[in-house]
């Protein structure tokens, strides 16, 4: 009965954790799709891919990404605690930047700052900055210099409010795509984009 009852505890807090990411702000811009989640990560697990739409015209994707929530009541110990978030971002720059130095450091703060912003700890973070830089030549030469940056991050929510990281993460997605931020006092509406 007391294993029944700590199996149904945990459903709860997954649920209340799903609700909570339905139930984030996020810009218009923000296509948010749920999509299968890796199986063999923890016992439960969700994954949304993640676009941001030119506010102009509403399709063309200005930066793509991708979402997961695990949770393992077990605590893994690299995680140190029961949730851990997943997350992959990629979006094409300015052909200038191939060359700045400090390109990886600032993708990295865009993340960070996010989760300052939203006053939420992130405990165990970890990830990686990678420019790709393809240069054309040849009969290829007048092609201009196409950089992307892909932004791969993980860390541990301390509870089940993984809305407030979602939003987080899209606010640093819509950054990295190009979005200038919202106007002091403007707020996102709550819900799912499609």
């Amino acid at each position: 009965m007391a294993t029944r009852r700590i199996s149904e505890t945990r459903a709860a807090q997954f649920a209340e954790a799903l609700r909570s990411l339905h139930e984030a702000r996020l810009r218009p811009e923000v296509r948010l799709t749920e999509v299968p989640a890796p199986t063999r990560l923890a016992p439960h697990a969700v994954a949304m891919t993640v676009d941001i739409v030119d506010p102009d015209d509403g399709e063309l994707d200005l930066a793509t990404g991708r979402f997961v929530l695990l949770h393992d009541p077990a605590e893994p110990e690299p995680w140190g605690g029961a949730w851990r978030v997943v997350t992959f971002a990629r979006a094409e720059l300015e052909g200038e930047l191939a060359g700045d130095p400090v390109l990886g450091a600032v993708g990295w703060s865009w993340l960070t700052d996010a989760l300052e912003a939203h006053e939420l700890p992130a405990d165990n973070i970890a990830g990686t900055v990678t420019r790709v830089v393809s240069e054309s030549f040849g009969d290829l030469e007048d092609t201009a210099v196409d950089v992307e940056m892909e932004i791969r991050a993980s860390w541990s929510p301390r509870d089940a409010h993984a809305g407030e990281h979602l939003a987080a993460w899209a606010e640093m997605l819509g950054t990295v795509g190009g979005l200038p931020p919202l106007p002091e006092g403007v707020v996102a509406l709550p819900g799912r984009r499609r």
